[in-house]
């Protein structure tokens, strides 16, 4: 059987595994990649990942897949643009690099598209011709399914549905970004705004962990902040009329608190028509999506 080694990029770490052809994890490691706030090159420091583990494990490769942060040119396999502020990021060209360094045939493509691909094959979707994955965290990343292909677009950075307009009015003097949908519906939003307003310090799973005992005041800002999730999703039942939405990230767990609401506001807000044969519901791969869709878009673009 064949194997294929699996790195997953993000913002804070690098996970780096390999997979057989089944998508089966044979073994993975992880590293922190702002270390030294990022003063290494994050490329750099997923090389030496690599080779660590490929120095403790000599198993015989086939191919790379990759599954990266930000705006992924995926026919060129490089960083075109970041999600957020990474130094020494936008222009990693990490296909041309890891074919130098292991003389492997590479494939890269973005995170959000990798963890709806990941759904696709081994998760919640495998028999919808048509799915929307968000990611719900720092950020809110995006993936498309169409016809049971990825929606990759012109230069292959389609999906980057944080970026979608949700409040018309919102200046571009403003914290919240020209009113796009991620400045609102990421879990950063929620967190910043109750600790700012309460003057607490709360992280997600203390928020979360204050609603289970029925806050009525977290409660207030955690049912806003569905809201807004909501619009989003509204608009991509609308536009791309998938049969699934799942949400990943790691608030996807709370299934009474955050998915079951969810839902039911999505439910009110879209066409009757569309509702028909749509699920709502959280990705089942968690932190190993990244690496089986970086796997299986692989298999499927040689």
């Amino acid at each position: 059987m064949k194997n294929y080694l699996c790195v997953d990029i993000g913002g804070t770490a690098c996970k780096v595994g390999i997979l057989n052809e089944k998508g089966e994890i044979i073994i993975k490691s992880e590293e922190r990649v702002d270390f030294d706030n990022y003063q290494t090159p994050i490329i750099e420091t997923v090389v030496k990942t690599m080779k660590k583990l490929l120095k403790d494990h000599k198993l015989e490769l086939s191919g790379i897949a990759v599954s990266a942060a930000g705006q992924i040119d995926s026919y060129q396999g490089k960083v075109i643009g970041t999600c957020g502020n990474l130094p020494n990021y936008i222009g990693s060209d990490f296909k041309t690099r890891f074919e130098t360094e292991f003389n492997l045939y590479t494939t890269v493509v973005n995170d959000a598209n990798c963890m709806i691909l990941g759904e696709k094959w081994l998760g919640s979707c495998i028999n919808d011709k048509n799915a929307v994955g968000i990611t719900i965290g720092t950020g809110i990343g995006g993936g498309v399914i169409v016809d049971n292909k990825i929606l990759l677009g012109n230069n292959g950075i389609a999906g980057e549905l944080g970026h979608i307009i949700l409040e018309a009015s919102a200046t571009k003097n403003e914290e919240l970004n020209s009113g796009r949908y991620e400045p609102y519906a990421a879990t950063s939003y929620l967190v910043k705004k109750i600790n700012q307003e309460l003057k607490v310090n709360y992280d997600g799973r203390a928020i979360f962990k204050e609603l289970e005992k029925q806050n009525p005041i977290i409660k207030k800002y955690v049912d806003e902040w569905i809201e807004y999730i909501a619009l989003g999703l509204v608009s991509f039942v609308h536009i791309f009329n998938p049969s699934v939405i799942l949400i990943g990230g790691g608030v996807s767990s709370q299934e009474e608190l955050l998915i079951k609401p969810l839902r039911n506001k999505v439910f009110e807000k879209i066409m009757p028509a569309f509702k028909e044969g749509l699920r709502i519901e959280a990705a089942k791969l968690k932190n190993d999506a990244g690496m089986v869709g970086a796997l299986y878009y692989h298999l499927n673009h040689k």
